[in-house]
């Protein structure tokens, strides 16, 4: 037996949810999960084992016969409900519950936040020098994408660094926080170089990081404030093509389909380049003309 302790397996996310569903209403071999989800023995081992190592699977010795079959727990039910209610928040919690590694994941980020992968990985490996569970890069990555896909964290697209997201709403101070995060980029681009107009994805970026909200909810609160501030902000539709240049990750999602295989991800770079749709039009550029702005917070 190896002594070596075990990382989380290269699994992701669609694919532990496709595996769930399929050994719901029947249990599946190892060979019947390769022909159905047309994946190779490896790759079916690698999600069988990690899906059961979280608790949506268990396995059933059969016999006379070597070949295991699977089927689909009460957890793994209680977790399929939740994405078919498309309850997101309650799949992660159960991920983070029932994954060693991803509620390690969790917990730490909670206390460094905002925090690079590298820094990230050195608390986990210093934290759990002595559990049963170790921690690489990979890792990071494969729980950071469960997180990011169920909504619960969210990365900056220019930096690279993980943060929770615990706010559905934007607070009454947006307009100073906003104001902060502003006078700090335009300060950024150097005495020679300051700028009236800066980047709404990179004020969106900066701002979802300090205040742990979702884009969505930094764009409702961005579009009201302009509403209630005509003549003080203006929005300009300039093109962003060397600002897209600078974004490495792009926004990772997870939906609802109507194939077999329950769900769908994506990944897209040009969500976060995304500028502030108003009025039927793309903004990509914000100016601040007058610093004496009001906001209104939603009741």
């Amino acid at each position: 037996m190896t002594s070596e302790r075990p990382t989380v397996r290269p699994v992701t996310l669609g694919r532990l949810t496709e595996l769930t569903h399929l050994c719901e209403t029947a249990g599946k071999t190892t060979t019947g999960v390769e022909g159905a989800l047309d994946i190779t023995h490896r790759r079916a081992r690698e999600t069988i084992l990690e899906a059961t190592r979280i608790g949506l699977l268990e396995e059933h010795d059969r016999e006379n016969d070597k070949d295991s079959i699977y089927r689909t727990t009460p957890v793994g039910e209680e977790f399929l409900s939740a994405v078919r209610n498309e309850d997101w928040s309650k799949a992660d919690k159960i991920l983070a519950v029932r994954s060693p590694h991803y509620g390690a994941f969790v917990e730490s980020l909670s206390e460094l936040e905002p925090v690079g992968p590298d820094e990230l990985l050195e608390h986990l490996e210093e934290a759990h020098e002595f559990s049963p569970y170790s921690f690489n890069q990979t890792g990071i990555e494969v729980v950071g994408s469960w997180g990011e896909r169920l909504g619960g964290i969210q990365r900056n697209a220019f930096t690279g660094d993980y943060y929770t997201v615990d706010r559905e709403t934007v607070p009454s101070n947006f307009q100073y926080v906003l104001l902060e995060i502003y006078d700090d980029l335009e300060e950024r681009a150097g005495v020679d170089l300051r700028q009236r107009y800066l980047s709404i994805p990179r004020l969106r970026e900066r701002t979802c990081e300090r205040l742990g909200c979702p884009r969505a909810t930094f764009d409702r609160g961005l579009s009201k404030l302009c509403r209630e501030n005509v003549g003080k902000l203006e929005l300009s539709g300039a093109p962003l093509d060397t600002e897209a240049k600078d974004s490495a990750l792009g926004i990772k999602q997870i939906e609802l389909t109507d194939g077999e295989s329950l769900v769908s991800t994506s990944q897209s770079t040009q969500q976060v380049m995304a500028g502030l749709e108003q009025f039927d039009k793309q903004y990509y550029y914000l100016a601040v003309y007058d610093r004496d702005i009001t906001f209104t917070p939603n009741p």
